[in-house]
């Protein structure tokens, strides 16, 4: 089977699935054309000029299966290169552009809202990677043609539900293996406790996305507060990826909580990172913003204990007794909740808190991408 797989904002995410993807099916013969991460609103408006024009000949090779992201532009690729429309097509969405948290600096214009719809439209399936980010589409797209002026199509959202389905981007199995901790390495993980295995040590927790207002510092920040003001005994390991202008929070919480902090910023090297995750007890997410939660379920994998918000994918993800309620409207009252989860949690006697996410991993997605798949062509 020659397949056509087409990567237009080619983030982590994005490239971890096509990476994986492609290492699960070996069989078929893949052509991948990726864009950089960078220019959104150019780069989803123009990956199909640049496509259609400079890799004409690459797309006009036959093919049995065309699979591409949400942010290709398909309708205006399939019109640039009219020989795909006939190629069974796949279309999955990572993300949507409806389930944004508003800010300030926060493209409005609604051109890559309509560029998800039509995409959608053209796709003979589509697949969200949870069942929110699904949800939250076919509710956006609902909202969005209610506010256009005229002739505006019926039963648009009923088609788009009815070939959509949802898929999560799986784990690697490497992902549930126990990464090996060396002398060397111990000392380097455990800097302020003694060792992994010390009974007295603080409880150690673990944040781990990118360094943006939609990852919520805003509470991690009023979180850490309300640790100290309660006299919690903690070490927070900082992951996740900074920018140059990230927001002020991560300034003060380096400022302020020095001295519980582990591990604060980037951390490239794959095992390393493995190892961080392996070494804490909580992964705490403050996210206004997820689709599905990667890292999240990476660190579960690794045996943290999740204490996240009721909120987004979440719910998908584990049980209410790891959720801690965000309906407050100021965080110092969300913060406030999420403490009182982190300590029942964390103080529960001889309690086993591990959840198992074998479920979110190849093994068991597999043969879920296999026949789905193999049914489009």
């Amino acid at each position: 089977m020659n397949v056509l797989l087409l990567s237009a904002y080619d983030a982590d995410s994005h490239n971890r699935w096509h990476q994986g993807l492609r290492a699960q099916f070996p069989q078929y013969q893949w052509t991948l054309l990726t864009l950089p991460p960078r220019y959104f609103s150019w780069r989803v408006r123009g990956n199909s000029l640049f496509w259609g024009l400079e890799q004409r000949a690459l797309l006009e090779r036959p093919y049995d299966l065309l699979v591409t992201t949400s942010m290709t532009d398909l309708s205006a690729l399939r019109g640039l290169v009219p020989g795909l429309a006939s190629v069974p097509t796949l279309v999955y969405f990572h993300e949507n552009q409806f389930a944004y948290p508003s800010s300030a600096s926060a493209h409005q214009s609604v051109e890559p809202q309509m560029l998800n719809v039509y995409t959608a439209l053209c796709a003979d399936a589509i697949v969200f990677n949870t069942d929110f980010n699904r949800q939250s589409f076919l509710a956006g797209t609902q909202e969005l043609l209610k506010r256009l002026p005229d002739y505006v199509p019926k039963g648009v959202v009923e088609q788009l539900a009815a070939r959509s389905s949802v898929l999560p981007v799986p784990l690697e199995d490497a992902c549930f293996e126990l990464p090996e901790v060396g002398l060397q390495d111990q000392q380097a993980l455990w800097p302020a406790a003694g060792n992994a295995g010390s009974i007295r040590r603080p409880l150690r927790l673990l944040w781990a996305a990118r360094w943006e207002y939609d990852k919520g510092p805003q509470l991690l920040l009023a979180i850490l507060k309300e640790l100290e003001r309660r006299g919690v005994a903690f070490q927070l390991c900082l992951l996740g990826q900074g920018f140059r202008q990230s927001p002020a929070e991560f300034d003060e919480i380096q400022q302020s909580f020095s001295g519980q902090l582990v591990q604060f910023g980037h951390e490239p090297d794959v095992k390393r990172y493995r190892q961080w995750l392996a070494s804490a007890d909580v992964v705490l997410s403050t996210a206004l913003h997820e689709f599905q939660g990667l890292a999240v379920l990476e660190a579960m994998a690794a045996g943290c204990i999740p204490v996240l918000p009721n909120r987004l994918s979440y719910p998908e993800i584990v049980s209410d007794r790891f959720l801690y309620d965000v309906s407050a409207d100021n965080v110092v009252d969300q913060a406030c909740r999420a403490v009182e989860r982190i300590v029942a949690l964390t103080e529960e006697p001889g309690a086993d808190l591990k959840q198992d996410v074998r479920g979110w991993g190849w093994q068991e997605q597999k043969e879920r991408y296999r026949q789905l798949l193999e049914g489009l062509v």
